[in-house]
């Protein structure tokens, strides 16, 4: 039995992890987040087809919805943050959106064939909850696409570890590429492909002279790291359900 007082402070701190993403949204609006170019790589990494049902958990403003109606997809999406989905009701109204918790959504088993999560489950209070029911929502070949933040690069331990400039109140976390691996394979992930964050790249890029503004309704060439992987701000996993069959 689960001790009151442990779910009053549980709460307690979701509220707070709640306003303090409200507070973002209504003061930064997009400005809090990668420009809408940064978004179609998720998609073109899960191989994603038009027509098919795509979940963004932690959708925020509905960039990646935006993406993903673009590509033909039929999106839907859900955020603690009734600011972010306000945004989002305008900015991608053909998408179906709900306010609500990642470790309680509120889909039926087996509805969608892509579930992304971009840096947002090293934020999540229960990681595992939260993974446990996006599997339960992915159909039996669905694909997922997870964006995390790395714990072993320099950037983190000496501005979160070291100078302790963590971000609590928006419950900021990251765990090393193994530790990832581990927690996905327990929930009953398996792994296909692991990528660099790609929005360095596509950042620089967009600076060159005489680049050209790219379709977003079409792929982009991927980018390899410039460092070893394990050294990377962020990582891209593709995932499936263990012993589901590959695309």
């Amino acid at each position: 039995m689960t001790d009151s007082t442990e779910t009053t402070s549980a709460d307690a701190k979701q509220q707070d992890v709640t306003a303090w993403f409200d507070h973002t949204y209504e003061t930064a609006g997009f400005e809090y987040l990668r420009p809408l170019a940064a978004y179609p790589i998720f998609l073109q990494l899960l191989e994603a087809r038009a027509g098919a049902k795509h979940l963004d958990v932690a959708c925020g403003p509905g960039l990646l919805l935006k993406a993903s109606a673009m590509r033909g997809l039929k999106p839907s999406g859900l955020d603690v943050s009734r600011s972010a989905l306000d945004i989002a009701e305008e900015y991608v109204p053909e998408a179906s959106l709900h306010q609500g918790n990642a470790e309680r959504l509120p889909f039926k088993d087996e509805e969608f064939d892509y579930i992304t999560c971009v840096g947002a489950i090293e934020r999540f209070f229960d990681r595992r909850a939260a993974l446990q029911e996006m599997i339960r929502v992915a159909r039996p070949d669905a694909r997922l696409c997870f964006m995390v933040r790395n714990s072993a690069t320099l950037t983190w331990l000496l501005w979160c570890k070291l100078l302790r400039q963590k971000n609590t109140t928006g419950h900021q976390d990251a765990l090393d590429r193994d530790q990832w691996e581990t927690l996905f394979k327990d929930v009953g992930l398996e792994v296909l492909s692991v990528y660099a964050d790609q929005w360095p790249r596509q950042r620089l890029r967009r600076l060159l002279p005489g680049e050209r503004a790219r379709d977003l309704s079409t792929d982009e060439k991927i980018a390899e790291p410039l460092i070893p992987m394990r050294y990377v701000n962020e990582f891209i996993f593709i995932l499936k359900k263990r012993g589901a069959e590959s695309a």
